[in-house]
């Protein structure tokens, strides 16, 4: 597993870089101080299975550091750790793509929690943007206490499913077809039945409700790793 750590605060580099080595499982870590030093590392390592991205660096600053991070190099999933965690900021990044968001004034164990979640293929948003983001909805699916719901619990198809691991870590039509081998009418077939599924009607409102009901997603060992979508490739 590789992950690419953009931050210009070598002490966060650092940081980051150790609470990764508390996964349990070997990471190759990257560094770069810059939007233009992180995207010469994907250049160079396109087989990067996630990037923690801090929105502020010396050539590009907000929204638009992980706008260009996504456009260049859209098949990888992206999580933003930042030091600017108002609410607005947490939703444009979900709206921009990434597939988590973590306050840098979180503790250490609420930090490795959220990096074991997102590598597990699932979604982080700090709670109490999705306490205030994510309101009852009249239709919507209610999740048990402590429970996992899965595809077959949402009545969505295990395609379906893997169509919707892949909108939640961010990733467009056009990844999600080569990625699953369909055509993208398919994909937008099954992204309307997803939709419906949940009750929503954006990918953002999806990746919120991914969070807050606690779905399990294909792809558990990592993202961009071989998973259950591979393996059915051909049923498609």
């Amino acid at each position: 597993m590789r992950v690419l750590i953009v931050d210009d605060h070598p002490l966060i580099r650092e940081a980051l870089a150790n609470v990764l080595a508390e996964l349990g499982r070997q990471v190759d870590v990257l560094q770069a101080e810059s939007l233009k030093g992180a995207l010469a590392q994907l250049d160079t390592h396109p087989d990067t299975t996630l990037i923690l991205l801090d929105l502020m660096l010396p050539d590009a600053e907000g929204i638009d550091v992980l706008s260009r991070v996504r456009q260049a190099h859209p098949s990888v999933p992206v999580v933003v750790v930042s030091g600017i965690d108002s609410r607005s900021t947490v939703r444009a990044a979900i709206d921009g793509g990434a597939m988590g968001f973590i306050s840098k004034r979180s503790p250490s164990s609420v930090l490795v929690n959220a990096l074991r979640l997102v590598l597990a293929g699932e979604v982080y948003i700090p709670p109490e943007v999705l306490r205030a983001e994510t309101r009852p909805m009249t239709g919507a699916p209610r999740p048990r206490a402590g429970a996992r719901r899965s595809g077959e619990d949402l009545g969505l198809t295990p395609r379906q499913m893997d169509v919707l691991a892949l909108l939640v870590q961010g990733k467009p039509n056009k990844v999600i077809c080569r990625k699953l081998g369909l055509a993208e009418g398919t994909i937008k077939t099954h992204t309307a039945a997803i939709f419906r599924a949940l009750n929503v009607s954006n990918r953002t409102q999806a990746v919120f409700a991914v969070s807050r009901l606690g779905i399990q997603l294909p792809f558990a060992s990592a993202p961009g790793a071989p998973g259950e979508a591979a393996q059915r490739q051909a049923q498609a």
